[in-house]
């Protein structure tokens, strides 16, 4: 599972020119989910993000977590994340979850995060166009993959 973090000071995503989610200050998360992900890739990103400190403090330092802030996260399927660009010029997206696999990881996802912060969603499987006023710009890459061989070093 990977996830592309960016720190907002708002974002909306729009289907068909309607609004499906809106945050102000938080995090715009595009969420891509690979084939073989488990709902314990699902939590180690969860708990990663929602623990992350890239929120500036009074200092004017990154010091502070989503949860600190009070901001809100927006999260947005995007298949795409797993592209194929190692042949040619077209990407293919085999390595990508079957939609049903992903739909149902992508909400248990926002689940988790929704137990801590306010979320909002974009639409799966939908034509989106997503409006994201950056924050820093902050940008950040997890990939769940990382997060268990780290977990493995440890245990």
């Amino acid at each position: 599972m990977i996830a592309v973090l960016q720190r907002a000071a708002q974002a909306a995503v729009r289907v068909d020119e309607r609004i499906v989610g809106e945050i102000k200050k938080g995090l715009l998360i595009l969420l891509g989910v690979a084939e073989g992900d488990t709902r314990e890739d699902a939590e180690l990103l969860a708990k990663k993000i929602l623990a992350c400190r890239i929120f500036c403090d009074e200092n004017d330092k990154m010091n502070l977590s989503v949860r600190d802030v009070k901001g809100s996260v927006l999260v947005v399927s995007n298949f795409t994340l797993l592209a194929n660009y190692r042949h040619g010029n077209r990407p293919d997206y085999m390595g990508a979850a079957k939609p049903e696999q992903a739909d149902a990881l992508y909400r248990y996802f926002s689940d988790l995060l929704g137990r801590e912060v306010p979320v909002a969603n974009g639409e799966f499987g939908a034509d989106m166009r997503v409006h994201l006023v950056g924050d820093g710009p902050v940008t950040i890459v997890m990939d769940s993959n990382e997060l268990k061989k780290k977990k493995e070093k440890t245990q």
